[in-house]
């Protein structure tokens, strides 16, 4: 999953560009703020590197002041441009919102770490305390009359004449954000509008807080006699885990897919299985204080009516209007023409594993909990490949090489890690590296590796920046961090991961190398288009598997023996394996996302649309949604993802297609000239122009799906 900037952050995470016109401050106001600015939170960032974030100093007791200061500092930015007296051009209206509300850029970095990274259940209070005034500060951005007058006047003589290039983008993305969140509207529609969006933030906040809690408190501890199946590394892991949690002598496994997924993959034990399975898909979904079903309904009636005021259908119509689908139509065609190639193979595969049950005599009907477990036999039968044996080659620091050579091939990247308490980080786990130009040593930023789970981090994989390059107030360093769950192990043994995991971590490093390579001149360029931005990091993937990463990165970890090529063989030849349950059940969860938004949400039962939905799509039952209903956090702790999860197949269209012209390429997925065209129009200009036009300037056309299909091993659609 991708975090925006982190300007994008403060200003989208709520509403896009939202804002204000101050209110006259009495005198005593302005002392507190000045005391207040001393917050170490909002100071400027010092030390080497062109400065960097205090992460050991920051506290919980500082964020609710240095958040309220930064709200306050903002907003006098924003009224000193839109009470100016001179007429509104692009530098005094555009470039100066551009400039506008540093220090709480500043504080939104601590503020994000706190939530993702280091939460607690004090910081966890303060963020629902904080969340409807960082929703007001939000909606009196946008809904500030005279800022808009102001927007829209440098917008309108641009129709007329032309900015450059990047400055039209900027003005025309800031236009439409403001009409897209209300600007056009009545006063009472207005004052709607931002009520809707200040209940919506305390919802998504009580949303990832449910979420959270249980994944905190259902944990399954293990004695010794129910280990069986599972790998020596995993158990020294689980012990550690348990240790940790007061419960020294057992083993424990989390409610986290980093823990749930390699236990229901090897335990032998049937019913342990069925709890584990149980506990993390039912996340949300226990029918206490932290379900989630009611508040879904909630948030689904708010989106709805704050649409219609902006004469809108739906939220998905709104939604999609400025994305590549475009219209929800767009979206839902291309699943719907996946989705009947899916479900029949995972028709093929459970008819597999059920063979190999009857085999061993097991006498069951594989059940969602025995999906893993089979499976994982079923490849061992076809393929003769243990996925237990592929971790072994499998350690994390060398895949980290990994990326750090792939980086050093397609953009000419060196990484050098700092030296240890030259850069302060918010928890001893986190490692830095300097990101540098390998011929002509130019400093281009730091990035941070937060690799393990632990209490108060949220779970999965996701990448996020500090800072983002721009180069309109001179060129600044890029700092971004890439962020995962892998279960620490026991001292003195490597990290193993799976293959997926692996992917997952050459896939998220793929957004740090989209936010080191920007060269876009304004901060607004540096966001994104969502069923976009994933294809630049699902694009990285597919160097995991080129043979300049497995024959030098790949190495057993005890004997340090390379991975032998007749397992690389069966690597390779099982890429097709089970891909109607990766791509069933990440689908499910697209169009459950996509029909939750098109669906009337007035006295909607969220538990029974969700079945109701299955059961139309043909879900088959012996596997779950990716993202179950009640703990679907991309769509409903946000906004970021909502009618927008459909993005990654829209994104792996594009990404099988470009993939297709590496290896069409002489050089093959290092071709220097196909690599120069990919940094060039596909990673460089981030949201600098149109993605369509980005691609076709890559590929020489637009994306085609069959190459997608032939990925995925998929009948291939006849073309008319």
């Amino acid at each position: 999953m991708i975090s925006k900037s982190i300007k994008a952050a403060v200003l989208c995470s709520i509403v896009l560009f939202a804002s204000c016109k101050k209110d006259e401050k009495q005198s005593d106001n302005n002392e507190q703020s000045t005391a207040m600015s001393n917050n170490m939170l909002l100071q400027e960032w010092t030390g080497p590197y062109e400065g960097v974030p205090a992460f050991d100093r920051m506290k919980v007791d500082d964020i609710k002041d240095a958040i309220l200061t930064g709200i306050e500092l903002s907003l006098e930015d924003i009224d000193a441009i839109a009470n100016s007296e001179e007429a509104p051009t692009f530098e005094n209206t555009i470039v100066a919102m551009e400039s506008s509300g540093k220090e709480l850029d500043r504080v939104y970095t601590y503020y994000g770490i706190m939530s993702s990274n280091m939460s607690s259940p004090e910081f966890r209070d303060i963020r629902a305390e904080l969340a409807p005034k960082l929703s007001d500060y939000s909606s009196k951005i946008s809904q500030n009359k005279k800022l808009f007058e102001r927007i829209k006047a440098v917008y309108d003589a641009s129709q007329k004449n032309p900015l450059p290039a990047d400055q039209q983008r900027v003005v025309d993305l800031t236009y439409k954000s403001f009409e897209m969140n209300g600007a056009n509207l009545d006063e009472a529609k207005k004052k709607r509008y931002a009520e809707i969006n200040k209940e919506l933030s305390t919802l998504y906040t009580t949303f990832s807080s449910n979420v959270l809690h249980d994944e905190e408190n259902y944990v399954t501890y293990l004695n010794e006699d129910q280990l069986g199946g599972l790998s020596e590394s995993f158990i020294k892991s689980a012990a550690k885990i348990a240790k940790d949690k007061g419960q020294e002598g057992k083993y424990a496994i989390t409610n986290t897919r980093s823990s749930m997924d390699p236990f229901l993959t090897y335990s032998t034990d049937r019913e342990l299985r069925k709890q584990v399975w149980t506990n993390y898909y039912s996340r949300g979904d226990n029918g206490d204080e932290y379900d989630n079903n009611q508040l879904i309904a909630d948030i689904l009636k708010l989106r709805r009516e704050r649409v219609e005021l902006l004469g809108y259908d739906n939220y998905a119509q709104w939604r999609l209007q400025d994305r590549m689908a475009k219209t929800p139509e767009n979206a839902m065609d291309l699943m719907m023409a996946v989705w009947p190639a899916a479900i029949a193979r995972v028709e093929e595969e459970v008819q597999d594993m059920q063979t190999v049950a009857n085999e061993l005599g097991d006498n069951i009907t594989i059940e969602p909990w025995d999906y893993r477990y089979y499976a994982e036999k079923v490849r061992k039968k076809k393929y003769d490949l243990d996925s237990d044996e592929v971790k072994q080659y499998l350690q994390l620091d060398k895949l980290t090489q990994a990326l750090f050579y792939t980086a050093g091939r397609l953009f000419n990247y060196k990484f050098t890690p700092v030296e240890e308490g030259s850069v302060p980080v918010f928890h001893e786990d986190v490692k830095v590296w300097e990101v540098t130009d390998k011929d002509t040593g130019k400093h281009i930023g730091l990035w941070y590796l937060d690799p393990y789970a632990r209490e108060g981090k949220r779970s999965g994989a996701w990448a996020t920046t500090y800072r983002s390059y721009t180069s309109y107030e001179g060129e600044t360093n890029v700092l971004a961090s890439n962020n995962s769950n892998f279960v620490k192990p026991a001292p003195g043994e490597a990290v193993l991961v799976s293959w997926d995991d692996a992917t997952t971590f050459f896939h998220e490093f793929g957004h740090a190398l989209h936010f080191f390579s920007s060269n876009v001149k304004y901060p607004t360029l540096n966001g994104g288009v969502r069923d976009y931005t994933e294809f630049q990091s699902q694009l990285l993937e597919r160097w995991l598997s080129t043979d300049e990463v497995i024959n030098q990165f790949l190495v057993h970890n005890k004997t340090g023996e390379p991975i032998p090529a007749s397992l690389v063989e069966k690597i390779k030849k099982a890429s097709t394996f089970n891909q109607g349950f990766g791509t069933t059940e990440y689908l499910a969860s697209a169009l459950m996302d996509m029909k939750l938004h098109l669906a009337d949400p007035e006295n909607i039962d969220i538990d029974k649309f969700e079945r109701e939905t299955l059961a139309e799509l043909n879900m088959p039952e012996e596997l779950p949604m990716r993202h179950r209903t009640p703990h679907f956090g991309h769509v409903f702790s946000g906004e970021g993802y909502a009618t927008a999860y459909y993005g990654y197949m829209w994104a792996d269209v594009l990404t099988s297609d470009a993939s297709e012209a590496f290896k069409e390429a002489p050089g093959g997925f290092y071709d220097a000239d196909v690599a120069e065209k990919l940094v060039k129009y596909l990673f460089a200009p981030r949201n600098s122009m149109d993605p369509a036009e980005a691609y076709r300037l890559f590929r020489g056309r637009d994306a085609k799906i069959e190459a997608l299909m032939r990925d995925r091993g998929f009948p291939v659609p006849t073309t008319k």
